[in-house]
């Protein structure tokens, strides 16, 4: 079996790569040139445990190749972002762009698949472009939305052994995608329909972006009545029925951060819990920005010098290098335009910024005056406490 993965980035790839260690002949499609000659060297482009490894062995031996542009296969699988506009509004141009280019590629008996996370209706919109490019091919070819549901740190495992949710725009394609999923994935295998699959991709996240907001809601209210967040929510999950979880500097990313946004701009009268959590976790990112701001200015006023202030972590959550929709970002980035400071940049799982000077943890903490802990990486864990330091922590470091 021949398969085409459009797109080779934090989930493309891993996929590709899965796929190809079970035996799939894989082409993997990038517009990034610098991506390709990077996994066509056996090298990895973003920070993925065991990845490295995997693509390597694969490429090796020839069954994955990167190239720019897709060929002829027996399942195309499109796996490319969807972000959302200036007004929430979700932006599918991506899947669109990267289907068209299948298109031309497309004959009888082949199976498409959309892994992208996609507002409702996207995969029905996808055939209706297919049939409209390609009429002859109605009714000819297997058609399935599959989204991932992986974790970040834990992507090649996940992949392998979770759950997929499996729709298909008729119980033919969703039979067809699931025989294909069953070459590398050891998880069951649920079927349902596109327009199914699609909102439970969704719902997954929003799910968990309200169940954060209650947490970042509740540190912001512990802030204010003097009590230690981090106490309180370890007593309070003590209860049997109750796992509230850990707060944090906001909710970044390109799905929880993202995902919810779909529902709310289709389903805006009746979204009102997903709407108001997604304000919240964003808001939380400006009350932490506010607080640091307030705590330079409190220590210019009693010591008469402009402090240094460490911003420690820029990924949106520990031990990952991406930046995508990252509060901790924007964070430092308030900070570094609005107060009258030393701003040190910290973010141990990346080499380089174009907009930020990186530092390493144990330099920038040795010269700062107030710390900021909005990302708990591992290597924030073992640094000792200096009492001398005004430490304002986001993240539980210091729980």
């Amino acid at each position: 079996m021949k398969a085409v993965f459009m797109g080779l980035g934090y989930i493309g790839l891993p996929s590709a790569a899965i796929a190809a260690s079970k035996g799939v002949e894989v082409i993997g499609v990038d517009v990034n040139q610098e991506v390709v000659d990077t996994i066509n060297a056996g090298k990895i482009h973003i920070v993925e445990p065991e990845l490295d490894k995997v693509v390597k062995e694969v490429v090796e031996n020839g069954r994955l190749k990167a190239k720019t542009t897709p060929e002829p296969a027996d399942v195309f699988l499109i796996v490319v972002p969807t972000p959302f506009r200036q007004n929430h509004r979700p932006d599918i141009s991506y899947v669109e762009s990267a289907t068209r280019a299948v298109i031309p590629y497309l004959k009888a008996g082949d199976l498409y698949i959309i892994e992208s996370t996609s507002p409702v209706g996207t995969t029905e919109k996808m055939c209706e472009l297919i049939w409209k490019e390609r009429p002859e091919l109605k009714e000819k070819i297997f058609i399935a939305y599959c989204p991932e549901r992986v974790l970040p740190g834990n992507i090649i495992y996940e992949l392998e052994h979770n759950d997929r949710v499996i729709g298909g725009i008729n119980i033919e394609s969703t039979e067809k995608a699931k025989s294909f999923y069953r070459f590398f994935v050891k998880g069951t295998l649920h079927a349902t329909n596109s327009r199914t699959a699609e909102m439970c991709k969704l719902t997954e996240n929003s799910s968990r972006d309200v169940q954060i907001a209650f947490a970042n809601e509740l540190s912001m209210i512990c802030s204010k009545a003097g009590i230690n967040v981090w106490e309180l929510i370890e007593l309070a999950n003590k209860h049997p029925r109750v796992n509230i979880l850990q707060p944090g500097c906001g909710v970044g990313g390109h799905c929880i951060a993202v995902d919810p946004w779909f529902i709310v701009s289709d389903f805006t009268e009746q979204a009102q819990i997903i709407r108001r959590a997604r304000e919240t976790n964003d808001y939380k990112a400006d009350w932490c920005a506010n607080q640091v701001l307030d705590a330079a200015q409190s220590f210019e006023n009693r010591t008469d010098r402009v402090p240094v202030i460490a911003c420690m972590g820029l990924a949106f959550k520990p031990d990952i290098d991406d930046l995508r929709e990252s509060p901790a970002k924007y964070i430092t980035s308030r900070i570094i335009a609005e107060s009258n400071a030393e701003v040190l940049v910290v973010e141990p799982n990346v080499t380089s910024h174009k907009s930020f000077a990186l530092m390493s943890h144990k330099q920038a903490y040795i010269k700062a005056d107030i710390v900021v802990w909005l990302v708990r990486h591992k290597p924030f864990l073992s640094i000792p406490v200096d009492s001398k330091k005004i430490e304002l922590d986001f993240c539980g470091v210091r729980r």
